[in-house]
């Protein structure tokens, strides 16, 4: 079987949650590494995995003619830079067949189109990775649904969540540096599933139109002076001056072009979520049917009472970002493979090894950038956004959010000053 040769660039949390996953991937190999930090343990990784030879590149240039695609896993501030090392290394002679971008694509659209210009500059065909499309569950829901949207209809309302207590690293949390809050973070995942779990069968994931966009954004735990002090002394960022919402939620209309019908998706995301650990939700409505998933409802469960708990080495082990390690608590046994990572790996392998995009694209991810700006648009303008309006679509191309630029205080807070 012929393998694809990847070389990643980042070696935090979501690279190695790739690597977990690239386990189960028989067509995908790592065979470079390059990171400023966590690349020895990440290559060690590899190798202990069998996933490749995962040899440690001081940077993207070296790495570049050693790999056949590379995976862009860097913090969102960091990602054109690191492409336009990218495409550097092809002008100079290395052979890649495609690129990655994990999710999302930019922090606002200007970078974002930035990111597609490039690739095309370099003609590389492009992979999207927004895992919760790639899920089993939805994938299956999609499968054995098939017969009723053939006779009633397809999916007329899809309601996505995306939910847990909050980031692993402090850029994340920094709106300056990451983009914006919990929208930016975990709203295009939900906006994404939404829009195509509506997505009639056998049409392509832009199919529907984008008609209207409202959305609502908050701050409820961590702007509280008790959370805010524990995010200063823990993530070293400082709420009382640039904060981002931790709780987001609103509506985007779609249109179907062959039919005219309109249908709906709700998004709700939270850094807030105070159970088990990560919990992504979703469920459909269609002519007659539904759907529903939730992560949390697991099939296995443990209990680990007060004297036990003290043994408890890592929670995370059984639930990403797990807020507990005592009582009933739902173990995932495969989260990478749950949540979608296994397959968009897949997918993105047998696609730039037959020369072709990824089932997502990078024009793709821009147009989830674009709807999360105008999610922020309509916060921002507390109105409902009309996506069909050229004079808005010319306005989102360099729309920045205020909690983007550090200034959502009064925003968030109601006021210049949080109240104390």
């Amino acid at each position: 079987m012929e393998t694809l040769k990847i070389g990643i660039v980042g070696a935090g949390f979501v690279a190695n949650f790739h690597c977990k996953a690239i386990t189960q991937v028989r067509n995908m190999e790592v065979a470079g590494v390059t990171a400023l930090q966590g690349a020895e343990a990440l290559s060690a990784f590899v190798k202990e995995n069998g996933l490749g030879t995962g040899t440690v590149y001081p940077d993207v240039g070296a790495m570049a003619p050693h790999v056949d695609a590379i995976a862009i896993y860097v913090p969102n501030f960091a990602r054109i830079e690191t492409m336009e090392q990218i495409v550097e290394a092809v002008k100079q002679g290395a052979q890649l067949k495609g690129v990655i971008c994990e999710k999302p694509l930019g922090r606002n659209v200007m970078e974002a189109r930035r990111l597609v210009e490039l690739a095309d500059e370099a003609n590389l065909r492009t992979a999207y990775f927004e895992n919760q499309i790639f899920m089993k569950p939805i994938q299956a829901q999609l499968a054995q649904l098939a017969p009723q949207q053939a006779t009633m209809g397809p999916l007329v309302l899809t309601r996505s969540a995306e939910e847990h207590a909050g980031p692993h690293e402090p850029w994340f949390w920094d709106p300056t540096r990451q983009g914006g809050g919990v929208l930016c973070d975990m709203g295009c995942h939900s906006i994404a599933v939404g829009w195509y779990a509506l997505t009639p069968l056998g049409k392509p994931p832009m199919f529907l139109e984008p008609v209207s966009i409202s959305a609502d954004c908050a701050l409820l735990k961590w702007g509280l002076p008790k959370w805010r002090q524990k995010l200063l002394d823990e993530r070293g960022v400082d709420y009382t001056k640039t904060p981002a919402e931790d709780f987001t939620t609103g509506m985007v209309t779609y249109r179907n072009p062959e039919t005219g019908q309109l249908v709906k998706a709700q998004f709700t995301d939270s850094w807030m979520f105070e159970k088990q650990g990560l919990r992504l939700f979703m469920d459909g409505m269609g002519p007659g049917y539904a759907f529903e998933v939730n992560t949390l409802a697991s099939s296995l469960q443990i209990f680990i009472g007060d004297e036990a708990a003290e043994a408890t080495a890592d929670a995370e082990t059984a639930l990403e970002k797990s807020t507990a390690s005592r009582g009933l608590l739902a173990v995932q046994h495969n989260e990478a493979d749950l949540y979608g990572y296994t397959d968009e790996n897949e997918d993105a392998a047998r696609a730039f090894l037959a020369g072709r995009d990824a089932m997502l694209s990078w024009r793709y991810g821009l147009e989830i950038t674009k709807l999360v700006m105008a999610g922020y648009m309509a916060a921002e303008r507390k109105q409902t956004i009309d996506l069909t309006d050229p004079a808005i679509q010319t306005e989102l191309e360099t729309f920045v959010p205020l909690i983007q630029q550090g200034k959502g205080a009064e925003m968030l807070y109601g006021t210049p000053e949080p109240v104390h």
